[in-house]
């Protein structure tokens, strides 16, 4: 939120004023201030174009302000109340009618710019604070995310190292079962070939012996 400008006025007539940024608001102040004197009311808020026109009213003086955001209501209402104190702690009050002199007019535009300039470093002060903390949150996040995937990213290591010692450990069963089933199929010939010879040598005895006829 900006304050782009600001016045003083005794009634209609305006004492003080300062526009820091381009642009005319002299006409729109003076519609909000007749506005003001119509309702008499302590305090208003004035939507006129893309500005927002906060008024303070204490004893005919009207302090005004514009701004560029009508959801801060609360800055303006500040600048406005450190207005009207050091306005009313002027020595130039006790000039009759608060007479639109020149002496009026540059010493209350310069507490005009000394407030406008504190409330709107103050507001990008706010900013670059909020800006900071959307960072430090979004680093935050960055972190936190950065952190859950390096965790991801070690649990799938264990489960390759576990599927790795699984597979391993599948090949070595294999393996063994191969080497059982050659050894087992070794044997078993063996087994086999002295089963022939027996059976070989006894039928040749049985041939010689003539308990078979030949």
């Amino acid at each position: 939120m900006t304050i782009a400008y600001s016045c003083i006025a005794n009634g209609r007539e305006v004492l003080a004023e300062l526009t820091l940024t381009g642009g005319s608001y002299q006409e729109a102040a003076a519609t909000v201030l007749k506005l003001v004197l119509l309702r008499a009311e302590p305090k208003t808020i004035i939507q006129m174009g893309s500005s927002v026109y906060h008024t303070l009213f204490i004893d005919g003086i009207t302090y005004l302000c514009a701004s560029d955001n009508a959801l801060d209501t609360v800055t303006p209402s500040a600048f406005l109340k450190n207005v009207s104190e050091t306005f009313l702690r002027s020595p130039l009050m006790s000039q009759e009618h608060f007479s639109p002199s020149n002496a009026v007019a540059t010493d209350f535009q310069q507490v005009l710019g000394k407030y406008m300039m504190k409330y709107n470093k103050n507001q990008e002060d706010s900013s670059i604070s909020a800006l900071k903390s959307q960072v430090t949150d979004v680093k935050n996040v960055m972190t936190q995310n950065i952190d859950k995937i390096l965790e991801r990213e070690e649990r799938l290591d264990i489960f390759t190292d576990r599927t790795d010692d699984l597979q391993t450990t599948a090949k070595e069963s294999q393996n063994t079962r191969k080497i059982l089933g050659r050894i087992w199929w070794k044997h078993f010939k063996k087994i086999i070939v002295i089963t022939m010879a027996i059976l070989l040598s006894i039928i040749i005895i049985l041939l010689s012996t003539n308990v078979i006829p030949t």
